[in-house]
């Protein structure tokens, strides 16, 4: 074996944790675990309100749009039919 595999074995190799691995994991987990939710409930609910925000200012622009399309093509055919009469009047 070459000295980089034995340096990898040695690395690798099963070793025991020291005994106050879990108390050192569990105040570690405990210290995030009371902040970080907050944090996090607080951007996730600015997020979906924001979103969903500009996502129903959206929809009211598209909504006016073919209300304003459809009062236009009403307009083009009263005129359309104003004109034919207009038209028809004169001599």
């Amino acid at each position: 074996m070459d000295r980089l595999e034995q340096e990898l074995k040695q690395a690798l190799a099963r070793t025991q944790p020291r005994p106050d691995f879990s108390l050192r994991v569990s105040r570690a987990v405990e210290g995030r675990a009371s902040v970080m939710p907050r944090w996090m409930a607080t951007a996730a609910a600015l997020v979906i309100v924001s979103g969903g925000s500009l996502a129903y200012r959206e929809h009211q622009g598209r909504v006016a749009k073919e209300q304003v399309m459809t009062a236009m093509r009403i307009t083009a055919v009263k005129l359309n039919h104003i004109q034919a009469r207009v038209k028809g009047v004169r001599p």
